[in-house]
């Protein structure tokens, strides 16, 4: 029998320590394809390249182990993955890790997720890991490993239903208290942009902000499990569909 297929992306860039930290975790779990961008691609949710060509350059092929960089986005190289250069379908596709917190409303803008949510989108099951390390690329992945082994090999094993995905974001401490299933807190952020001028006398406008969630106070939450020591998987649905809203929004036009 064939090993389990696992392919492997990110949103970082092909030599993030991040995704160096998922190939260390998995590479005794299954046959290893890294399709990933060939640079940073942060906050490209689920966008597509659609007005250039993509490119893709083989880096390594060996046994169990193959690995591409690719022009486009996250979600791009899950779809050309899977559309051109994969010999099958693979059996679990994992995302990350992420080079810092993708909990609560980031899952929106999250290239890592929207990676793992185009698995999702083809009943593949699929997970995007983050570490809550503020965006440092030199951050520590080791304390990641045990979680996105364990986590990975039991998705292997049971599956998830079709269209979901799972959510995983990790503390970055050296005492996990263990794993918590979760949803997703509600939180937004405030002051988004700062507002300059350049030498030129022209203004410009900088991504900033803070975030404000009082839903970390809830402990059912994302936000509350990271704050407190716990690794958070929330399940996370393709269909956004507001079905308790459906009947209510049906009666105004009836």
């Amino acid at each position: 029998m064939n090993k389990p297929l696992i392919l492997i992306t990110n949103d970082d860039g092909f030599d993030a320590r991040g995704i160096q930290a998922l190939v260390e975790s998995l590479r005794d779990e299954g046959e290893l394809f890294i399709v990933a961008p060939d640079g940073p691609r942060s906050a490209q949710s689920s966008a597509l390249t659609v007005v250039s060509p993509i490119r893709v350059e083989k880096i390594t092929e060996k046994k169990d182990f193959t690995f591409y960089k690719c022009s486009g986005t996250p979600v791009d190289c899950v779809k050309l993955a899977l559309d051109q250069l994969m010999p099958r379908h693979p059996d679990l596709i994992v995302s990350g890790i992420n080079h810092g917190v993708n909990s609560s409303s980031s899952v929106i803008y999250s290239g890592t997720m929207g990676a793992a949510m185009e698995g999702a989108l083809k009943c593949i099951p699929s997970i995007g890991f983050s570490l809550c390390c503020d965006h440092n690329p030199d951050a520590d992945m080791s304390i990641t490993i045990p979680f996105v082994k364990k986590i990975s090999k039991e998705t292997l094993k049971n599956g998830l239903p079709d269209g979901i995905c799972l959510n995983v974001n990790i503390p970055y401490e050296k005492d996990i208290k263990g794993i918590k299933i979760a949803r997703q807190a509600m939180g937004d952020w405030t002051e988004e942009y700062i507002c300059r001028k350049d030498p030129g006398g022209k203004y410009y406008y900088w991504l900033s902000g803070n975030f404000q969630c009082e839903d970390r106070k809830d402990n059912s939450t994302d936000e509350w499990a990271l704050a407190n020591g716990y690794v958070s998987i929330v399940p996370t649905l393709v269909d956004l569909t507001a079905y308790g809203f459906m009947n209510d929004l049906n009666s105004r036009y009836l």
